[in-house]
């Protein structure tokens, strides 16, 4: 359950890559069409083939070009990666392969490999060699002498190099585990060792006659995670240095790390345990001395910061803090003595898209005056300019924009709650579409009306907190009569629900359609969710998830029941993941509020979730567990009076099935019916098995409209 929104853009690796596959130049970018990588240029959107799928098909190559390739710095070799296979969430294992953009030849990567078992290849500086993790170990291809080396020869199911255990995948959306150095001569890695970390063992009950375990190492709350340390391994020797960063490896994280451009220098950050203290070190790769450059503090927590853009011949680099309230930019000198605060006011700079120092510009994403949209914003980077927003106003809604590395091209894409998901490449300094036939003006004079439109609303609770919140109402709705109501819910730091983006009232899990079939459709966004609304907003749920956001939700809906076309005998609400624990909690601490719930994959219990979620969260366990009992369903079984459908699906490696059992056995000990649909080996998404997706939807609808019918009265 990751924290989403407030994130800086900075490029990093440990993170996947967003946006078109821009040229270094900026004047171009690369794209797949028809199996093949094509070269297009800006402006005249002029296409050459750079590298053809069926040269990969004649070299017998299986799976073909997806989205993930990339370039040698000189432009003449490709790197590809095919047949890839799911670790966790994405599909971040399987096969790479180059090939010469000159001759044509193509080269299997890692041949003597495992099939789909290599990670994260990447080239060298000067394209001569490639680097991957293969089962724990990094290892380099020359690619001249077509021979490898191990890099790291110690890795193993729980000693792992070059990539990331669950939990820092999960929560620091960790993959990518090493980088090149400038000069090509070593590699920087992380190393994690989660052999002390208990396995949480699921059971399989199908897919043999006898059953068996299927062990995962999860570090629950009050467990210590993995011990975590960087490393920079000379590509020559294959020898490590250790960075020498202080404290307690299983006491601190590193979730962040990189190269400082052009230097043997690599700049990392580390969070304390409890994630309220981050410091960011500087290290020599060649000693592993590291120096402590800047410290920064708060008393709920910090969130990871997302890399660094270096400036002045990187003397300086932009780094993101909430110290004065606001999420903003900060640039900051190499020694960390001096700070310059460049985005300045009372808004969150919710993400940077460009730093243009030649221009003196720095480009984020705003929306000082409505949380609920997103539009492009710029200022000087010198921190001495006004904020001047670069969008149009003429487009209320949500705007994201992908600059190209030159500062001259974007490719711009706007939503709204009534405008589809439309995109138009245009020139960022004029403001101009690259082509008429693609301009957004052109493609919204061809939107058609939405006859029923989704409308945002705010409402104030009798605590005196306004909440955003939007409303579906049913076709032919008539404000005469009396409608029943779905909250859809979500509630914790790890997502936002409301935003005026098109198709945000869909929901895919009723057969049907809710407006068609007479239900008001509704969701409120609550105090703690990560909207751009300031840090005490966001962070007013510190060590309060299951009481200050059930308190907003309840008593938001205490007030829209106040409506006259509200039936307040036909309420209902239903959330996935944290929004499920929101529903049960919603169920049993409101229950004259909410008559039906339907929850999803929750946590039951918030003892029983990864550390580094929770503890963020909701404090240190080792301290006092009083919160986290509090803020749990478990612990309020007793006021459940409606009726209740749980779903869970026993192969859930997030949120563990076990939630499942201990809630079900609070309910029976407390003589409260309800209803339970359990999937298989399903992960958290319920998503595996033939026919699984529909007969959720099946169920869910069936629940819906018998506990709480549908229709006007």
């Amino acid at each position: 359950m990751q924290f989403i929104l407030l994130l800086s853009a900075a490029v990093t690796f440990g993170q996947g890559k967003t946006g078109p596959d821009w040229t270094t130049d900026g004047n171009g970018y690369y794209d797949v069409q028809d199996g093949s990588i094509v070269l297009v240029t800006l402006p005249k959107m002029e296409r050459k083939v750079v590298l053809s799928g069926a040269i990969l098909k004649q070299a017998g190559v299986s799976g073909g070009i997806g989205r993930s390739f990339s370039f040698s710095a000189d432009g003449t070799k490709a790197l590809i990666f095919t047949n890839s296979k799911r670790v966790w969430r994405y599909n971040t294992r399987g096969d790479y392969y180059v090939v010469d953009l000159k001759t044509n030849s193509v080269q299997q990567v890692g041949k003597d490999k495992p099939a789909s078992s290599l990670m994260f290849a990447k080239f060298s500086p000067d394209g001569n060699k490639v680097a991957y993790v293969s089962k724990h170990n990094i290892y380099v291809e020359d690619l001249a002498a077509k021979t490898s080396k191990a890099l790291t020869t110690d890795g193993t199911e729980t000693l792992i190099n070059g990539t990331f255990d669950w939990a820092y995948e999960e929560e620091f959306n960790c993959r990518d585990g090493f980088s090149w150095s400038p000069d090509g001569a070593s590699i920087a890695y992380w190393q994690l060792d989660a052999s002390k970390i208990k396995k949480f063992l699921m059971i399989n009950n199908t897919d043999s006659i006898y059953p068996f375990t299927v062990p995962l190492e999860y570090p629950v709350v009050g467990e210590d995670p993995s011990a975590c340390k960087v490393g920079v391994v000379n590509v020559n020797t294959a020898a490590t240095v250790w960075l020498k960063i202080p404290g307690d490896q299983k006491q601190n994280y590193i979730p962040r790390m990189e190269w400082i451009p052009a230097s043997n220098e690599v700049i990392l950050q580390q969070l304390n345990r409890e994630q309220n203290i981050s410091k960011l070190f500087v290290a020599n790769a060649q000693t592993g001395t590291a120096n402590n450059i800047y410290t920064d503090s708060d008393k709920a927590w910090i969130e990871e910061g997302a890399g660094w853009t270096w400036l002045n011949g990187n003397k300086e680099f932009i780094w993101a803090s909430e110290k004065d309230g606001w999420h903003h930019y900060y640039r900051v000198s190499r020694d960390g003595k001096k700070q310059t605060l460049i985005t300045k006011g009372d808004y969150d700079a919710i993400e940077t898209t460009l730093i243009d120092e030649k221009a003196n510009k720095i480009y984020f994403m705003a929306s000082p005056t409505n949380a609920t949209q997103r539009y492009l914003y710029q200022t000087s980077l010198d921190g001495k300019g006004k904020l001047d927003r670069v969008t149009p106003s003429i487009l209320p809604g949500t705007h994201t924009y992908s600059i190209s590395p030159n500062g001259i091209y974007a490719r711009h894409t706007y939503t709204s709650v009534t405008i589809p998901r439309i995109t138009e490449w245009m020139n960022l300094s004029t403001g101009n579409p690259l082509t008429m036939d693609g301009s957004l003006s052109n493609q919204l004079a061809k939107v058609k009306p939405v006859k029923n439109p989704t409308e945002f609303f705010k409402v104030k609770t009798e605590d005196g907190i306004e909440l955003d919140g939007w409303m579906k109402k049913p076709e032919n709705f008539d404000p005469t009569k009396k409608y029943p109501v779905l909250f859809y819910v979500y509630g914790e730091p790890g997502s936002a629900t409301v935003r005026d983006t098109y198709g945000v009232e869909r929901n895919g899990n009723y057969n049907g359609d809710l407006a068609q079939d007479g239900y008001i459709y509704i969701s409120v966004e609550n105090r703690g969710t990560p909207v751009p609304k300031g840090r005490e907003w966001r962070k007013s749920i510190y060590k309060n998830i299951g009481i200050l956001n059930i308190r907003d939700q309840a008593m938001a809906a205490k007030k829209i029941l106040e409506w006259s076309f509200v039936d307040k005998d036909r309420v209902a609400v239903y959330g996935w993941s944290g929004g499920g624990s929101s529903t049960l909690n919603l169920m049993f601490q409101y229950p004259d509020i909410y008559k039906t719930g339907i929850a999803v994959a929750a946590v039951g219990n918030q003892l029983t979730y990864d550390n580094i979620y929770q503890e963020r969260y909701m404090g240190s366990p080792l301290k006092s567990t009083e919160a986290y009992v509090k803020g749990s369903p478990v612990s309020h079984v007793k006021g459940l009076k409606g009726d209740l459908l749980y779903i869970h699906g026993t192969g859930d490696d997030n949120v563990h099935y076990q939630n499942a059992e201990m809630l079900i056995n609070e309910l029976i000990k407390n003589g409260k019916v309800f209803q339970l649909m359990s999937y298989p080996n399903r992960t958290h998404g319920i998503s595996e098995g033939e026919g699984t997706s529909k007969h959720l939807s099946l169920i869910f609808t069936k629940f819906l409209r018998e506990h709480c019918p549908p229709g006007g009265k």
